[in-house]
């Protein structure tokens, strides 16, 4: 049985190890291939496809492009897409403008009432990379206010709560059309996580299979049996690939390498559709 993990982070967008480190870590955990898929950004590509011969594990690109839809954020997982692409690196350098202003705006929000200054924030996002809610709550973690970032997500930078601020994303319906245009394979990410925000409605999936989603992500740590035995009904219902992944973080979440996979026939359609090949050692 080939371990495969799809979907995963690191210092380039929200996670904590760096790609080189990711590469290592997927070796200690068994891993036979791992999806490198940071936020908006192709930057991690490099320095992980130069550890895949000494790792011994093949390396599937991927970024996962931030989307919002009804006021919902929705993750959209490209696999092997031209990273010269223009539409794609437009949307991009679009989104990262606007979470920097939004991280701002919240950042002055939290200010009032937990002890958090912006150099701090910056200080936990990576150079030249995106900055989010995941380096804020990182600070306020230093800061002594919350025990991790779970908690600090829970309470104060919930998207219901008063300090939260709504940022530019693309739609994802024009999302799946910039990863098919760039050769990329899109597929939605966690669209059952109930405990983040409120669910993605149904026609939006279905709208999103209609422009050509390849693939939705059943097996993830916040998605519960129900979830599961839903996302496999609405996968079943438009045809549609299931896959599953830890979505890992680092120590930024307790998110395990390996706990949730995808099978082999999975990956070699994803590779047959993508416009590059899995770097395999």
């Amino acid at each position: 049985m080939i371990r495969i993990d799809p979907h995963t982070h690191t210092s380039c967008s929200d996670g904590t190890d760096s790609p080189a480190q990711l590469m290592e870590a997927a070796r200690r955990a068994g891993l036979d291939v791992i999806g490198l898929t940071d936020h908006d950004t192709f930057a991690g590509w490099g320095q992980a496809a130069a550890r895949t011969e000494g790792t011994g594990v093949a390396l599937l690109r991927g970024v996962e492009m931030s989307c919002s839809a009804e006021g919902i954020t929705v993750h959209l997982l490209g696999y092997l897409p031209d990273p010269t692409d223009s539409g794609l690196l437009n949307v991009f350098a679009e989104s990262r403008e606007s979470r920097l202003t939004r991280a701002r705006r919240m950042v002055d929000n939290l200010a009032a009432d937990y002890p958090i200054t912006w150099e701090q924030v910056q200080a936990f996002a990576p150079d030249d990379g995106p900055v989010g809610r995941p380096h804020i709550a990182d600070a306020l973690v230093a800061a002594g206010a919350f025990p991790d970032r779970s908690a600090a997500f829970t309470r104060a930078l919930h998207p219901s709560g008063p300090y939260y601020v709504h940022h530019w994303a693309p739609d994802p319906v024009e999302a799946v059309g910039l990863v098919i245009a760039a050769g990329g394979v899109p597929v939605l990410a966690h669209p059952r996580a109930r405990a983040r925000q409120r669910l993605l409605p149904v026609d939006v999936i279905d709208r999103m299979a209609e422009a050509g989603l390849f693939g939705i992500e059943r097996d993830h740590r916040d998605h519960g049996p129900q979830d599961r035995a839903e996302v496999q009904a609405i996968a079943e219902r438009l045809n549609l690939r299931m896959t599953g992944s830890s979505d890992y973080h680092g120590t930024g979440k307790p998110n395990r390498l390996g706990e949730n996979l995808t099978p082999e026939s999975v990956l070699r359609e994803i590779e047959e559709r993508g416009a590059l090949e899995v770097l395999r050692p």
